[in-house]
């Protein structure tokens, strides 16, 4: 494994592991009460960004289901080829959230979750700036981030036979980057999982 390029243990994790996870993790029906939240701040026909969006279930399917305009970005191309074909009604981009080029204020919510604490630690405080960049003023960020400051590999995660990296600030500095970024931070709680576990933040973009 080549420990200078995080990103690639991730990608190649997905890559072997996508239905594995889609079994340990319940992907047809988590996040509901989250999903269910967003979809009552949306305008009637919204635009939205999945970052990290997997297969495309269950965010993007319930998003488009209700009319909404979704794109999914995820590093993964064999997510992006499942998300393709189970979700034929969004759009799905192979690509690095921290460097693919989106236009400013052309999205009304950005989702995010459990893909944050994929990206290096360092990288991150920049890209929720271009995430706040995206969104329309007054757009929802809908996010999961790490509750303890973290970084680290699983060399057989899930069980599955593949490596999976992580990087994690804590729920502060997380706080903080969402803040310096131009959101107000309108709740936060704690997910729990295992024996630790992730923070909910919904943030909106500042109003210009």
């Amino acid at each position: 494994m080549n420990v200078e390029d995080p990103k690639e243990v991730v990608r190649r994790g997905y890559d072997v592991l996508s239905e594995h996870y889609e079994r340990a993790f319940g992907s047809e029906t988590k996040y509901g009460s989250w999903i269910e939240e967003l979809l009552g701040r949306l305008p009637e026909t919204g635009a939205v960004l999945d970052i990290g969006c997997g297969t495309g279930v269950p965010v993007a399917r319930s998003l488009v289901s209700a009319g909404h305009r979704v794109t999914g970005i995820d590093i993964s191309e064999v997510q992006i080829r499942r998300a393709r074909e189970r979700v034929p009604g969004a759009d799905f981009i192979r690509a690095d959230a921290t460097t693919v080029e989106l236009p400013e204020g052309s999205f009304d919510a950005v989702v995010c979750l459990y893909a944050l604490i994929h990206v290096p630690v360092e990288e991150q405080p920049a890209l929720l700036e271009r995430i706040a960049s995206w969104l329309r003023p007054g757009g929802w960020f809908l996010s999961t981030t790490g509750h303890r400051a973290w970084t680290g590999t699983d060399e057989n995660w899930l069980g599955g036979g593949a490596a999976m990296w992580w990087s994690h600030a804590d729920a502060d500095a997380n706080r903080a980057w969402l803040v310096r970024a131009g959101f107000d931070v309108i709740h936060e709680e704690f997910v729990p999982e295992g024996d630790s576990g992730h923070v909910l933040f919904w943030a909106r973009r500042a109003e210009a």
